[in-house]
């Protein structure tokens, strides 16, 4: 409720001697004010709101990704555009905003976490920083917001200097203006929302209720540590519950804002074939909720489900997803949705508030980034086949194994990398690499942990593959292998018979269920991340280095590292 200044002003003096007196009988009386405050008045014609989300930024602060659009001389052909950063994603929101007086910046969650150097090297207050300068108002919660545990997120909403590293720069770090929200976590001790629930806004005098979270199978992909003594709860339950909350508040506008997401075969503003767990959710939300804002799934789509509008803008700041929302103001519902998802093209001016950004941490990281760490042969990939298999996986393996074979460091002779962790493709310049792609390659700082697993542990691993999420939706997470590791596996056999122990190998020769091998993985792993969980019975643990740094020695040396062939996993049928 807004109280006029008058008002303000006749409570001024006697409000402070009340709090100068505590709860004393002679503490000097608050006046009862004469008359309420003049409401905000109704306006007899619907009311406009235009929203516009963003999903899954990571940290993107600089402008070097590209996206595929149909070709506007030939719409059957399709041609790539530079596309995302910060600078011209700040622009186009400027300009988005102008269309309309009532508007809000929205994100779907992911907004920090598995990061590029630029903003990873400090904990991401960079991306905190450029989002405040953005007009950035709220922000779901999603599974990288935890990456570093529910306390660092803490302070990414309330600011102040990291714990260990402190404040890198000459200002502590004043933490996100923008509001998280997260309706579906809960402090198993308290019972009570880690942050708010939802977030209301009026516009013209209707009330718009902002409810956000994350997925609810967020410990599943997250480390352990990063969400302990957190409750998820389930998503559509979650908003469920709190719609008549909000009706009891007279309010009937709802926006769902949740990272979770969906996949389609169409273009950037279609919705054929989509599936996914955002469907699922949808389907069982309450009526009274008007459009979702979504994510995780990086996917751009503009979807009708259920009745529902439901969006999401790609991914790395590369896209906003325009939302226009028309509201009765006499029933306070939306009564009219729809929306264009719009390419963050670098064909318009910069902003010269995130080009101030980027350039005052880019000089303190350019002497890292720059390094030149060693040369490899071709680009090493990211993209599987269709057995699992990738190049850079393959490499990123081997690089674990070799770090961690000898026998006083791990004694491996297998490596897993859950392919989750590749972030990039690893492209030379002139066949060199630099300490920057590998940061941006696995950025998210995690050790190598070597343990002792038996035959039939392995074979359990490999089969906990192919286990689904709940949701209904399933998920291979084929495990990137080192060299000299093989297997094979055949989609058609049952869960847990798809891969034949007989063809599960080292060096060619078959493993005995009951021997013991020394296994490598990265503490996400280690912890049961991706639902693992066979790699928590592992024994004799030791740690090791970081992932980036073990990449970085293993380039450096092995001079002109050739591009391997796929050939460790194979996909019978």
């Amino acid at each position: 409720m807004k109280i006029r200044a008058s008002v303000l002003a006749m409570f001024a003096i006697p409000l402070f001697l009340a709090a100068c007196g505590g709860s004393s009988p002679e503490a000097t009386p608050v006046p009862t004010p004469t008359s309420a405050p003049t409401p905000t008045p109704i306006p007899a014609t619907p009311i406009e709101v235009k929203m516009l989300g963003i999903n899954d930024f990571h940290g993107n602060l600089k402008a070097d990704g590209t996206l595929t659009i149909p070709d506007p001389a030939d719409p059957t052909k399709t041609i790539k555009v530079a596309a995302g950063g910060s600078e011209y994603l700040a622009t186009w929101l400027k300009t988005l905003k102008a269309k309309n007086p009532n508007n809000i910046i929205v994100s779907a969650g992911d907004l920090i976490g598995a990061s590029p150097l630029l903003s990873a090297l400090f904990h991401d207050e960079p991306t905190i920083e450029a989002m405040n300068e953005m007009g950035l108002e709220l922000n779901a919660v999603g599974n990288h917001e935890f990456d570093e545990g529910s306390t660092e997120l803490m302070r990414m909403q309330n600011g102040g200097c990291h714990p260990t590293d402190g404040c890198k720069t000459a200002t502590t770090f004043g933490g996100a203006k923008f509001k998280f929200l997260a309706a579906n976590v809960v402090d198993s001790k308290t019972g009570k929302t880690i942050f708010p629930e939802y977030h209301v806004k009026e516009f013209g005098g209707v009330k718009v209720a902002f409810i956000g979270m994350t997925l609810k199978n967020t410990p599943a992909i997250v480390t352990p540590s990063g969400v302990a003594g957190l409750t998820f709860k389930d998503e559509a339950e979650t908003v469920n519950a709190l719609v008549p909350k909000l009706k009891a508040q007279g309010i009937e506008s709802i926006v769902v804002i949740v990272h979770e997401g969906a996949t389609q075969l169409g273009g950037l503003n279609e919705c054929k074939g989509v599936s996914g767990a955002i469907v699922d959710i949808v389907k069982r939300l309450d009526p009274a909720v008007d459009a979702i804002v979504s994510g995780h799934t990086h996917q751009a789509y503009n979807c009708q489900i259920n009745g529902k509008l439901v969006t999401s803008a790609n991914q790395y700041g590369r896209m906003i997803s325009e939302i226009d929302l028309t509201l009765d103001p006499k029933t306070r519902d939306v009564i009219k949705s729809s929306a264009k998802n719009i390419v963050v093209t670098n064909d318009v001016a910069k902003d010269a508030a995130q080009t101030a950004i980027i350039t005052k941490y880019d000089a303190l990281v350019k002497p890292l980034e720059n390094r030149v760490v060693g040369t490899i042969a071709g680009s090493l990939l990211r993209a599987a086949n269709a057995a699992g298999e990738s190049t850079l996986g393959d490499v990123i393996a081997d690089a674990q194994l070799a770090a961690t074979s000898g026998a006083t460091v791990g004694a491996a002779q297998i490596a897993f990398m859950n392919p989750g962790g590749v972030r990039a493709d690893l492209i030379p310049v002139a066949g060199q690499v630099t300490y920057g792609q590998l940061f941006t390659t696995q950025p998210f700082g995690n050790t190598l942990v070597s343990m002792t697993l038996t035959g039939a542990q392995i074979k359990e691993l490999l089969e906990q593959q192919f286990a689904g999420y709940t949701n209904n939706q399933t998920s291979n997470r084929i495990l990137l292998v080192s060299n000299g590791f093989s297997y094979s596996w055949d989609s058609t056999l049952a869960a847990g018979q798809k891969v034949d122990a007989a063809n599960i190998k080292l060096n060619g020769v078959a493993l005995s269920s009951v021997m013991n091998y020394r296994v490598t993985v990265n503490n996400y792993l280690a912890s049961g991340g991706d639902l693992f969980t066979v790699l928590t019975k592992g024994t004799n643990i030791l740690g090791g280095a970081q992932d980036v740094d073990a990449l970085e020695a293993y380039i450096k040396a092995t001079p002109n590292l050739a591009v391997p062939t796929l050939n460790r996993v194979v996909k019978i049928k």
